[in-house]
């Protein structure tokens, strides 16, 4: 396998309030975890500033005008009770695009089998008009519509192990057959949505939820992707596989109720990668979302990107 690492030095000048669980110190931790010397030799790249013209296609100009109007010359302004800007956060946003689409270049041109992402701030929650849940632009969207744009991906497939619904994806693209979003999630949670029953619109089928109740793990983890998730990304034979990778799933992580292990984290990764190597030449790109227990995160990174340099 080959992978690439791609992050900035910015993603840590995001600033939240004292206590946040989205704190510069996630990135640090992921940074870390990736100097161990079994990635000596996976190669990196620093992330580009992200273009407004990839933005508009999942957003409206107003929500890049809503952040830069809340943009504050020093301090923090919260957009919600959860989401908070800073001097750096614009930029730090702009460049987390940025990487999610240059990850897109790097395996869609066949530079690399996969990418890594380590990116923040997170994107998931990001809805087409509005920004919420630590969330300003949603990465993962982008990039799907990137791929589509600039290379004829006609089916991209987006799967979100995140603990919390990925609703801003869902949002995106309820009514779009050419992309398919997956999720594992705990229900009840923030943002509450993410049922069974929602399937797209009008029941279109590409919209597939597994939700797991609080104190679920490993089997009904691997239990949702083999039984629904999988089967559906087959029968969806997707040109691209992208990962919202949210380890938040995590037994340690203080969000949530689930006590997924980073063997869960790995094994998921080995699925995903299966399907990418069936459907669309391994190609794939994974997505720094959540995960705010700093050694779960570490860790879970640890053997995610393990997984994707050796299948």
């Amino acid at each position: 396998m080959s992978t690439i690492y791609i992050t900035h030095p910015t993603f840590m000048k995001h600033k939240t309030p004292e206590g946040h669980p989205e704190r510069p110190d996630r990135m640090r931790a992921v940074n870390i975890a990736l100097e161990h010397e079994k990635f000596i030799y996976m190669p990196r790249e620093e992330a580009q500033l992200g273009r407004h013209e990839d933005i508009l296609r999942c957003h409206p100009q107003s929500v890049i005008d809503h952040l830069e109007e809340n943009s504050p010359k020093e301090g923090l302004i919260s957009l919600d009770g959860d989401t908070t800007v800073s001097p750096e956060t614009m930029t730090a946003a702009l460049y987390a695009v940025g990487a999610s689409t240059q990850a897109i270049d790097e395996v869609m041109q066949g530079k690399v089998n996969n990418a890594f992402c380590g990116i923040r701030p997170p994107g998931h929650h990001a809805e087409q008009n509005r920004s919420m849940g630590f969330c300003f632009f949603n990465n993962a969207a982008i990039a799907a519509r990137y791929a589509q744009e600039h290379y004829g991906a006609e089916h991209v497939a987006i799967v979100d192990f995140d603990l919390h619904h990925g609703n801003g994806t869902q949002d995106i693209f309820w009514d779009d057959p050419s992309v398919m979003y997956c999720s594992t999630h705990q229900m009840p949670l923030y943002p509450g949505t993410g049922a069974w029953t929602e399937t797209g619109k009008d029941d279109l089928g590409n919209i597939v939820n597994a939700p797991l109740g609080a104190g679920q793990g490993a089997e009904q983890m691997r239990d949702a992707f083999e039984s629904r998730l999988l089967p559906a990304l087959y029968d969806f034979n997707p040109d691209l596989v992208i990962i919202s990778a949210g380890f938040d799933a995590h037994i340690r992580d203080p969000l949530g109720d689930l006590t997924c292990t980073e063997a869960d984290f790995s094994w998921m990764t080995g699925k995903l990668m299966d399907v990418a190597e069936k459907c669309c030449d391994n190609r794939l790109v994974s997505l720094l979302e959540g995960g705010y227990d700093l050694t779960a995160l570490a860790r879970s990174v640890a053997v995610h990107v393990d997984r994707l340099m050796h299948g």
